[in-house]
């Protein structure tokens, strides 16, 4: 694959509607390998996922070791999230992007020879799970902004949804083949394939070059101390009224809206009496609504804060509905418009989160966005198992839903009465003596 002398042009805008498709990302030569070699590294990494946990507790023999583990993976997000978003704003994306993947891989590839040659235990395995979560957290903000510089502006949110379509397609197809990888050739391979993936997306990055008008910001030299710009980040980040109600929205909705994985499963085999096969059944639904999503999602140009708000409360609505839902029929019915709403809403928020900030600042955004993600993510299911405890799954998601709506809805009349115009005095009559 050669590389181009110089940044590659965008293609001339068509007329008709393809100025609104879905895939209109991919006139660009450069996200198509993006694309691809994104496609190739989700099936490693579902691959890998799909037998992390079963061979931990096998080398642990302990479920709560293994709950420690994905902690200790998860800890780096939460503690280095603002440090690691500095980082991607003082060093160069693609390097940092490129460096990332490269360690990535050397990571999985020393876990499938410790796997292969028996010689993985709980020590090994604990450093190897913080070192994964330490540089993700450079990672994914560094490949998501790069990722983004490979299209024009108009066509960002394109890239996004089309980076949740390939993440849901390398989910079906890497499980798929981590079952029968692992039922031939152990489970080793998964970790091989894993970094194998990484590091064809390595090899693709120097390849690809930002489209002409959208060059990659320049290094905050400023910040080349991650601590000192990961406060500028949180700072700046605060600042931003947008983004904080991004950050509530988002985050009230995946505490009491989006485990579906446990509150879907406790109602559909206990209330509606429905078994694990039914179970697969509802999921297979919001899978595909989650990529319906995310197609239509692609064809939004600058959604707003204001949309995903709306998005997640009718998402909120409908989940009340599924928790009254009387039988598995009607369950299925109002599980696939919750998805695709939802999906648009997951998208929407993801572009504006991404488009928000100046180019300096976004990498210390998604910084404080991946540390705020992670603690929400560590909280939520065990809030929503008390709340499941007290209320019962239907209680659950209707109890969910409608605090969901609530939020929202104070939320919406505080902007609205900070953005009304404050009343201008008139003049008092002059009195005629």
């Amino acid at each position: 694959m050669p590389a181009p002398r110089s940044p590659e042009r965008p293609a001339p805008p068509t007329p008709g509607r393809s100025g609104r498709s879905p895939w209109r990302c991919l006139r660009h030569r450069g996200m198509r390998w993006w694309s691809a070699a994104n496609l190739v590294s989700n099936v490693g990494t579902w691959m890998q996922l799909t037998v992390q946990n079963l061979l931990v507790l096998h080398i642990t023999g302990s479920a709560a070791t293994t709950g420690v583990s994905l902690a200790v993976q998860a800890a780096p997000g939460l503690l280095l999230g603002l440090a690691g978003g500095a980082a991607v704003d003082a060093w160069p994306r693609k390097l940092t992007a490129a460096v990332s993947q490269v360690a990535l891989a050397a990571i999985a590839l020393t876990t499938a020879a410790l796997v292969a040659f028996d010689l993985l235990n709980v020590a090994a395995l604990m450093i190897l799970s913080a070192l994964t979560g330490l540089v993700a957290t450079v990672e994914g903000p560094a490949c998501a902004l790069f990722g983004n510089e490979l299209v024009p502006a108009r066509d960002v949110s394109s890239a996004i949804a089309l980076g949740s379509v390939v993440h849901s397609a390398g989910r079906l197809l890497g499980v798929a083949c981590a079952g029968i990888a692992v039922g031939t050739l152990g489970t080793s391979v998964a970790y091989a394939a894993n970094g194998l993936s990484f590091l064809f997306v390595a090899a693709v990055i120097p390849f690809l070059r930002p489209v002409a008008g959208h060059a990659p910001a320049e290094p905050d030299r400023r910040s080349r101390r991650p601590v000192g710009g990961a406060r500028e980040g949180l700072s700046y980040f605060l600042s931003r009224p947008r983004l904080v109600a991004l950050t509530v929205v988002t985050a009230v909705s995946a505490v009491f809206g989006r485990n579906y994985g446990l509150t879907l499963a406790v109602l559909v085999t206990g209330p509606l009496a429905g078994s694990s096969e039914e179970f697969g059944t509802v999921a297979v639904v919001l899978a595909v609504g989650g990529i319906v999503g995310a197609v239509l999602a692609g064809r939004m140009r600058q959604p707003s804060v204001r949309v995903v708000a709306a998005l997640a409360a009718v998402g909120a609505l409908l989940q009340v509905v599924a928790g009254l839902s009387p039988t598995l029929m009607m369950l299925l019915v109002v599980t696939a418009p919750m998805a695709v709403v939802e999906s648009i809403s997951d998208t929407a928020g993801t572009t504006v989160l991404q488009t928000d900030p100046p180019a300096a600042m976004r990498g210390r955004v998604l910084g404080v966005w991946r540390t705020a993600q992670t603690g929400w993510g560590l909280v939520g299911p065990p809030l929503l198992g008390l709340l499941m405890e007290w209320a019962g799954s239907r209680g659950a998601l209707v109890a969910g839903g409608l605090l969901i709506v609530a939020v929202i809805g104070v939320g919406a009349l505080l902007h609205g009465r900070r953005a009304a115009p404050l009343p201008v005095a008139q003049p008092a009559e002059a009195s005629v003596v």
